[in-house]
C-alpha cells in the first residue's frame, strides 16, 4: 500500500510560481511512474505531467510545456511540480498519482492517489 500526501498549493497572482510536493510512503517509490493531474470545477480530471521511476523520461500536457517541470527525489520519496508563469486557467485541485499500470496520461491507470492540493490563480 502506498500513501501520497500533496502540499504546496495556494492563492497566487497570474505570472507567479508555486512548487507542489507529493511525499509517498513505501520502500519501492523509485519503481513507480508518478504523475500530476488536475481537476477544475465541473471538469474531468486532466493529465498535467508524469515522470518515470528513474526520472529520465517526462511527459507534459501541451498547455504547460515550458512553464511546468516535474522532478523527483527518490532519496526522500518525493515528486515535485514546479509551476512558473501561472495563468488563471491553471486553477484547479492538483492530484498526485503513483504506479501507473498503463498509459501515462490516463488517470484510470494510476493505482494510488493523494487527497489533492488547491491551486488558485487570479488575474
Amino acid at each position: 500500500q502506498v500513501q501520497l500526501v500533496e502540499s504546496g498549493g495556494g492563492l497566487v497572482q497570474a505570472g507567479e510560481s508555486l512548487r507542489l510536493s507529493c511525499v509517498a510512503s513505501g520502500r519501492t517509490f523509485s519503481f513507480y511512474m508518478m504523475g500530476w493531474f488536475r481537476q477544475a470545477p465541473g471538469k474531468e480530471r486532466e493529465f498535467v505531467a508524469a515522470i518515470t521511476g528513474s526520472g529520465v523520461y517526462t511527459r507534459y500536457i501541451d498547455s504547460v510545456k515550458g512553464r511546468f517541470t516535474i522532478s523527483r527525489g527518490n532519496a526522500n520519496n518525493t515528486v515535485y511540480l514546479q509551476m512558473n508563469s501561472l495563468k488563471p486557467e491553471d486553477t484547479a485541485v492538483y492530484y498526485c498519482g503513483a504506479d501507473a499500470q498503463g498509459g501515462w496520461t490516463d488517470f484510470s491507470s494510476y493505482k494510488y492517489w493523494g487527497q489533492g492540493t488547491q491551486v488558485t490563480v487570479f488575474s
